[in-house]
C-alpha cells in the first residue's frame, strides 16, 4: 500500500458521465455515514436504545453535522479564502468538512432529539461516538484523491507526491509530503479500537464519549505540528491545534465527573 500512495497521483474524480461526476471525496463520506450507521445500530439494543430512533437521529444528524462542518470550515478555519472565494462555499466535494464543525453541529442535533424523546444525552452520544470515530477512519481517504490536508515535505518512502497545483505556497520545490490523512486514518482504528474495548465494561453514561473526546483531540493535537492546510492563527498557534488541546482538558474533567455521578452509573 504504502508503495502504490508513493508513486500514485490520484484524480479526484471518481466516474465522469457527461456533465454528471462523481467524486472519490462523495464516495468516502457515503462509505463512512454507512459504516458509522450500522455500527451504531447494532449496538443500539445494547444502550437501551430503539432501533427505530437511530434511524430518525442518525438522518437529522447527518444534516446538522454537514451543515455544521461546512460553516464552521467556512467562517473559522479558512474564511479568508472563501471571502475571496465565495463561489466555492457550497462544492463540498472539493473537501472543506471541519470535524469540530460535525461535533458542533451534531451536539445540537442530539440535544434536541434527546429532549423531544426523553433521552440521556451521554447515552447517545456514548453510542454515536463508536459510529462516528470508524466514519472517520474511513472518511478521511477522501482528503487523499483530493491531495488536501497533506503534511511537510517527507523524504520517507511512504510520502505522498502532490501535484504542483495543489501545493501550499512556499513548498513548490518539494514532491513528497507527509499522508497526514493516512496517520489519521490508522489512529482513528485504533481510537474505535479502544472504545469496543471501553464498551465491553461501560459503566457510566458519557464514558465512552469523553474517551472519544479525548484520545481524537490528542492525536488531533499531534497531527497539527505538521499539517500545512491554511487555519485561523491565534498566538501564534495554529486554531485545531488550540481547539483541540481545550478539548483534551475538558474531556479528562468530564471523565472525571462521570465516573463520580452515581446518577451516571449503567444499571
Amino acid at each position: 500500500m504504502i508503495n502504490w500512495l508513493h508513486t500514485f497521483n490520484p484524480d479526484p474524480i471518481l466516474i465522469k458521465l457527461g456533465i454528471v461526476q462523481v467524486h472519490w471525496y462523495g464516495l468516502f463520506m457515503l462509505l463512512a455515514i454507512t459504516a458509522g450507521f450500522l455500527i451504531v445500530l447494532k449496538l443500539a439494543p445494547s444502550f437501551k436504545i430503539k432501533k427505530d430512533l437511530i434511524w430518525d437521529v442518525v438522518f437529522w444528524l447527518v444534516i446538522g453535522s454537514l451543515l455544521g462542518a461546512r460553516v464552521y470550515e467556512v467562517l473559522v478555519v479558512d474564511f479568508s479564502y472563501y471571502f475571496t472565494n465565495p463561489e466555492n462555499i457550497f462544492k463540498i466535494w472539493h473537501g472543506g468538512l471541519a470535524i469540530h464543525g460535525v461535533w458542533l453541529g451534531g451536539l445540537f442535533v442530539l440535544y434536541i432529539f434527546a429532549r423531544k424523546y426523553k433521552l440521556k444525552l451521554l447515552k447517545l452520544l456514548d453510542l454515536l461516538s463508536i459510529g462516528l470515530i470508524l466514519g472517520q477512519a474511513i472518511g478521511r481517504w477522501g482528503n487523499y484523491f483530493n491531495q488536501e490536508l497533506y503534511g511537510l515535505p517527507t523524504k520517507l518512502v511512504w510520502g505522498i507526491p502532490i501535484e504542483l497545483v495543489n501545493r501550499v505556497i512556499g513548498f513548490e520545490q518539494y514532491i513528497y509530503f507527509h499522508p497526514t490523512f493516512l496517520y489519521e486514518s490508522l489512529g482513528n482504528l485504533l481510537i474505535f479500537g479502544l472504545l469496543l474495548l471501553v464498551y465491553k465494561y461501560y459503566k457510566y453514561s458519557g464514558q465512552i464519549f469523553f474517551t472519544y473526546l479525548a484520545l481524537y483531540s490528542s492525536l488531533r493535537m499531534s497531527l497539527e505540528f505538521i499539517r500545512l492546510d491554511e487555519t485561523l492563527i491565534i498566538f501564534g498557534l495554529r486554531w485545531p491545534l488550540l481547539f483541540s488541546g481545550i478539548l483534551v482538558i475538558i474531556s479528562i474533567a468530564g471523565l472525571f465527573l462521570v465516573t463520580r455521578n452515581k446518577d451516571n452509573k449503567i444499571v
